[in-house]
């Protein structure tokens, strides 16, 4: 990929942002997708690609401290056991449900070990809420929902590579799940992951205050940002919880003085510029990666999966919370119906189906069933949430 074909995205991204005005119906990450799947077939596009490594070593960490930093503090103290229930023991439920329904259903169409079906649901399970929070707050005058989905997504990202990652090394150097190992290796990869963060927000809130000039304060942001992300892929931790953590810690410390105020304005100029610049390439690269993988026979397996991913997340989301006594007072069933919708599968989703490919010598046919469910996570569950956020909501 050239510099011309950035240029090229980025004046796209611009256009496409700028005449969005009130984002509705179409939020600018689906409608960037769609955009880039027509640009797929022109031939000056042809040798334009995305990889797990842009994504996850370039775009990722931007975009989850972008996310975590912004996350409201109050919110995070409120719906902590609800946000930490649901993307972590709410996930491993969604996996294992979805994975057993995946192996039964797709050993209709094709050949299928449990492992691999597994791997897809670990694949398709992560969501990615940057395509709707904008619309889910606009449709509705309750944030609480809105909360737990941004919540939810940045907890799910982190368990969801872990078990993506274990899962993967069974299928491809054959060896046996142990539920033990299993137990110790997520916790260690994610508590690691965690530590790694608290201690570089931390570090960050106390180091901004050694200079004056706003511009070397935001630089820090970017090496808390990375650093943590890297660190934590080095030390074989999450990197992900790294830097969702990092994020969230800088944003509780600075909530604690008023005087940080200033810096906060800086900080969201600054990454408020990068999000739609790497929103804009990313998206548009994943609609031109994703078409050629459209022409396939098994569409209505993909079709079928898609359906089946919303079931088995309403089950999961509605059981954990209708039997709890304290969860059931903040989500109602139409809550849960609302979370389930609006778990739309993304960025993660799309890294992890081309390691999966890289890793593995699965057919482009199988690929394909998984892009074509992400496409249809996206689009479909995108462009409905405004009608039926309002429907549910009465409002």
């Amino acid at each position: 990929m050239s510099v011309h074909h950035i240029l090229l995205l980025l004046i796209i991204g611009y256009i496409v942002f700028s005449i969005d005005k009130k984002q509705e119906y179409f939020p600018v990450p689906t409608v960037l997708v769609l955009i880039g799947i027509t640009l797929s077939p022109i031939s000056y596009f042809a040798n334009i690609s995305i990889t797990k490594d842009l994504i996850f070593h370039v775009f990722l960490p931007a975009l989850l401290f972008i996310s975590a930093y912004q996350f409201p503090t109050m919110a995070w103290k409120k719906y902590k056991y609800i946000i930490g229930g649901l993307g972590t023991i709410g996930l491993l439920l969604t996996i294992a449900i979805f994975g057993g329904f995946v192996y039964l259903i797709g050993n209709l169409f094709i050949q299928i070990s449990i492992i691999a079906a597994l791997l897809i649901a670990a694949i398709l399970s992560p969501t990615d809420p940057v395509s709707v929070i904008a619309i889910l707050k606009k449709s509705s005058s309750d944030r609480n929902t809105a909360d737990i989905v941004e919540g939810e997504s940045l907890l799910n990202d982190g368990t969801s590579i872990v078990v993506f990652g274990v899962l993967l090394s069974m299928l491809t150097q054959g060896t046996t799940f142990s539920l033990s190992g299993f137990v110790s290796e997520f916790l260690l990869v994610s508590l690691g992951g965690v530590a790694i963060g608290i201690a570089f927000g931390w570090l960050m809130s106390k180091a901004v205050h050694y200079t004056d000039h706003r511009q070397y304060q935001v630089m820090l942001s970017i090496i808390v940002a990375y650093g943590s992300f890297y660190l934590g892929e080095l030390m074989d931790v999450s990197g992900v919880l790294s830097t969702v953590t990092a994020g969230m810690m800088l944003s509780y410390e600075f909530g604690k003085n008023i005087k940080e105020d200033h810096f906060r304005d800086q900080l969201d100029g600054f990454w408020g510029i990068i999000e739609p610049t790497i929103l804009s390439i990313i998206f548009l690269l994943i609609g031109i990666q994703s078409a050629r993988y459209l022409v396939f026979s098994e569409w209505q397996l993909a079709i079928l999966l898609f359906l089946g991913s919303l079931i088995v997340r309403f089950l999961v989301i509605t059981a954990m919370t209708q039997f709890h006594s304290t969860w059931k007072t903040y989500m109602s069933l139409r809550e849960c119906a609302v979370i389930a919708w609006t778990g739309i599968k993304g960025t993660m989703s799309v890294a992890l189906v081309l390691g999966f490919e890289a890793a593995t010598d699965k057919s482009s046919e199988f690929i394909s069933i998984i892009f074509v469910v992400i496409l249809l996570s996206l689009v479909i569950q995108s462009s409905s949430v405004y009608p039926l956020v309002k429907r549910l909501k009465g409002s």
